[in-house]
């Protein structure tokens, strides 16, 4: 069974931030910042394709929730909200989550290194989405 399924289930414990019926909240245990909080589905969908619309809805207004909490309750600047989807993007536990990360200025993280198209490179990428 999967940690977050464990940790839903009250089999591990958690610092729960916010909780309804389908989503749950909690203090990630290895923070960026913190504050950082990983919000979760209740039930098991391992990424985001995979999971109901509905599902979705409600995670997405709990991140909502959870970024106005972290901006009234510990000052914090602003926030990152990230969702690693499948392993190769660095998604760890195979159970959908997004990170909502606490920023301020000067905290030295940066949430990926950018890069310029080649050229012709932008038009060949829409093409392929489009087609």
């Amino acid at each position: 069974m999967c940690i977050f399924c464990q940790i839903v289930k009250g089999e591990i414990p958690s610092y729960k931030v916010y909780e309804d019926d389908k989503v749950l909240a909690f203090l990630d245990i290895k923070p960026v910042n913190p504050g950082h909080v990983l919000v979760i589905t209740k039930e098991h969908y391992p990424n985001i394709e995979e999971t109901p619309i509905a599902e979705l809805n409600a995670v997405i207004s709990a991140v909502k929730t959870i970024g106005r909490l972290l901006k009234d309750k510990l000052a914090i600047a602003g926030y990152n909200v990230t969702e690693n989807n499948d392993p190769v993007a660095g998604q760890e536990i195979p159970h959908l989550h997004f990170h909502v990360i606490p920023r301020q200025a000067g905290d030295g993280n940066k949430p990926w290194l950018q890069a310029e198209y080649g050229p012709g490179e932008a038009e060949a990428v829409l093409k392929k989405l489009q087609d």
